[in-house]
């Protein structure tokens, strides 16, 4: 009996302290930042201007802008949870090709901002980004949202605080924290995770135009989320399912240009 319980308030130890680890080291599992900066000029991008801009907690955020032609809408992007936007810059010239205005954002502690990375730090930077592109003279609905994987529910978020004209979303998820329970189902998940980026709670919210891409192999954002968030989510909307598809669709020439499309599609004539 003693040894019975003496090996049982050891493992009740252990798993106490692997908790304790996973509360307190969670973020470095969440964010995978590269902290490179590499300026847009220097990987061959024209027409774009490297913004540095102070968001309201004090942070200096990291932005690259190309107004958009007179008339077009401009695309605001929102990053996943790895690497910078300096390794997104195919995409970027690619929206540029297609005669749209384009704004990257960096998050803080991304690329060469500043600051530590938390979801309410995520926003502050989503909604500056915003309020830069509304400074420069973009009107709302010339402004079209883009969100890749972590970036859709930072898209969700600011879609439902402010007007924008569409958004377009790649591999979605209906919480962060419904997808570290599945992969942590031996942790109570829903009361140790900070960043929960609940979009289930904010798509309601969400009234304008939504496109959702999804591949139905991805195995980092369940497939099964992207549908449950679609069913959640306003019309008008529209879901393309990609047979096959893993979260390698972010890199996909043909999701982009039915982005675009669709940004083209929902446009305000100027």
């Amino acid at each position: 009996m003693l040894l019975l319980r003496g090996v049982l308030l050891v493992a009740v130890a252990v798993y106490l302290g692997a908790a304790a680890y996973m509360y307190i080291q969670q973020r470095s599992f969440q964010y995978l930042p590269a902290r490179v900066g590499t300026p847009p000029q220097a990987l061959g991008l024209t027409g774009v201007t490297e913004e540095r801009v102070r968001t309201p907690d004090g942070e200096t955020i990291v932005m690259w802008y190309a107004p958009a032609p007179p008339g077009a809408p401009t695309v605001l992007f929102y990053h996943g949870n790895a690497g910078e936007i300096s390794e997104r810059h195919e995409r970027f010239a690619y929206l540029q090709s297609q005669g749209l205005g384009v704004l990257f954002v960096s998050y803080r502690g991304y690329g060469a901002s500043t600051g530590s990375i938390s979801e309410q730090g995520i926003i502050t930077d989503a909604l500056t980004a915003y309020e830069f592109l509304r400074a420069k003279g973009v009107a709302p609905d010339q402004i079209m949202l883009l969100g890749e994987s972590l970036g859709t529910g930072v898209a969700i978020q600011v879609a439902a605080q402010k007007p924008v004209a569409a958004v377009a979303l790649e591999a979605p998820y209906t919480a962060t924290v419904d997808i570290a329970s599945e992969i942590y189902w031996w942790l109570p998940v829903h009361l140790l995770m900070k960043d929960q980026f609940r979009s289930r709670d904010y798509i309601a919210k969400v009234t304008v135009p939504l496109l959702i891409q999804h591949g139905d192999a991805d195995h980092i954002v369940p497939f099964a989320q992207g549908q449950a968030l679609f069913a959640m989510a306003n019309e008008p909307k529209q879901m393309v399912v990609i047979p096959g598809g893993t979260h390698d669709i972010i890199l996909d020439h043909q999701v982009w240009a039915r982005e675009v499309a669709f940004f083209r599609a929902n446009a305000k004539s100027q």
